[in-house]
C-alpha cells in the first residue's frame, strides 16, 4: 500500500511539473509574439551589406546602429573598412548617388603597429581589436596582420605601456621581391674553388 501511494506522489508531481512546463511555454511563446518588435526589412538590408567589423569609424557603435542612421537619411559613405564597393553596392539599393569616403574618414587611411620589443603581453590589444587583426599570446610578443586591420584604433587605449602607433597603411607589393639579389648569388658561387666543389 505504501509503495502504491508513493508511486502515485512521483507520478502526480512528474504530471504537475510537466503541466507547469507546457502553460509557461505557452505563455512565453504569446508574449514574444505580442512584444515582437517590427524589423525594418531596408535595415537588415542595409546592415548585411556593412563589412560588420563594428569598428565604430563611423562614428555610430556597429554596423547595425550605423544601418539604422543609414535608413533615417544619414550618409553612405562613412564606412572605411567597406570602401567605394560599399558605398557603390548602398547607393544602389537606396537609389542614390555615390559619394567617396567621407573626407574625414578618407584620410586615415593607416593600421596599427606594434613596437614588438615594448609589448609586455596583456593581450588588451587582442580583446579590443574588433576584426582579429592581432595575433599573439598572454605575455608573449603581439603583431598586427595588416591586410586584416581596418585602423580603427580602438587597440590604442587599452594599451598599458603605449606601444601601439597608427602609422599609414604601406602600399602593397606589386611583385614578389627575392631577399637575395643575383650579385649575392654569383660572388657566392665564385667563393668556392674546384677542389672545395668536389669536397661538397
Amino acid at each position: 500500500m505504501g509503495e502504491t501511494f508513493s508511486w502515485w506522489g512521483i507520478l502526480s508531481a512528474v504530471g504537475v511539473l510537466t503541466g507547469l512546463g507546457v502553460v509557461f511555454g505557452a505563455l512565453l511563446g504569446m508574449a514574444s509574439e505580442r512584444f515582437k518588435s517590427q524589423e525594418n526589412p531596408l535595415v537588415e538590408q542595409i546592415n548585411a551589406l556593412l563589412p560588420q567589423t563594428q569598428c565604430g569609424q563611423c562614428g555610430y557603435p556597429g554596423c547595425r546602429p550605423y544601418a539604422e542612421a543609414i535608413n533615417q537619411g544619414d550618409a553612405l559613405n562613412k564606412c572605411p573598412p567597406g570602401g567605394d564597393a560599399t558605398i557603390h553596392a548602398l547607393a544602389d539599393l537606396l537609389g542614390q548617388e555615390a559619394a567617396p569616403l567621407d573626407g574625414e574618414a578618407a584620410t586615415e587611411d593607416s593600421v596599427a603597429f606594434i613596437r614588438e620589443a615594448e609589448c609586455i603581453g596583456c593581450t588588451k590589444c587582442i580583446q579590443a581589436c574588433p576584426v582579429d587583426a592581432i595575433i599573439g599570446a598572454a605575455k608573449q610578443m603581439h603583431t598586427v596582420i595588416e591586410d586584416e586591420c581596418t585602423g580603427c584604433d580602438l587597440c590604442v587605449a587599452p594599451c598599458p605601456v603605449d606601444c601601439i602607433d597608427m602609422l599609414p597603411r604601406s602600399k602593397p607589393l606589386t611583385q614578389w621581391q627575392p631577399l637575395v639579389s643575383a650579385t649575392m648569388i654569383i660572388a657566392s658561387d665564385r667563393s668556392y674553388t674546384g677542389s672545395e666543389h668536389a669536397r661538397l
